[in-house]
């Protein structure tokens, strides 16, 4: 067995989408619409991985009065770059361009290196070696 994918509902699908495009060169399909519904989604898939991430919406789906990944659930996504090197790179590149760090690179007590940022809808992505 594998993990196929994971998927988020967002309200922004088309910045969510270039967001993870841009800083962790997913790769995408073509949008998929069902108008009967008015459901939109992409499938983002990443290099070396088999998972993809879903990125879907709909316009009836309500957004939760509290921080994401802190509440029973979905908690983060980790995406691996390849290096400390990296990790640090694209922390740096990301809190440049605006986007929040909630937690600065780091080895943790179970041995990854990682930062953790929020993606343009507030989900925790961590970004490990």
């Amino acid at each position: 067995m594998k993990l196929n994918h994971v998927a988020l509902w967002v309200d922004d699908i088309e910045s969510v989408r270039l967001f993870y495009m841009k800083y962790f060169g997913a790769l995408c399909n073509d949008r998929y619409v069902n108008e009967s519904k008015k459901f939109t989604s992409y499938f983002l898939s990443f290099d070396e991985g088999t998972a993809c991430l879903e990125l879907m919406n709909r316009p009836d789906i309500l957004d939760m009065p509290f921080n994401r990944g802190q509440v029973k659930g979905l908690a983060h996504l980790s995406i691996s770059v390849g290096s400390r090197e990296a990790v640090d790179e694209l922390t740096r590149r990301l809190q440049t361009d605006g986007y929040t760090v909630i937690g600065q690179p780091r080895l943790t007590g179970d041995g990854f290196y990682e930062s953790t940022i929020l993606d343009p809808e507030g989900n925790n992505v961590e970004i490990t070696e």
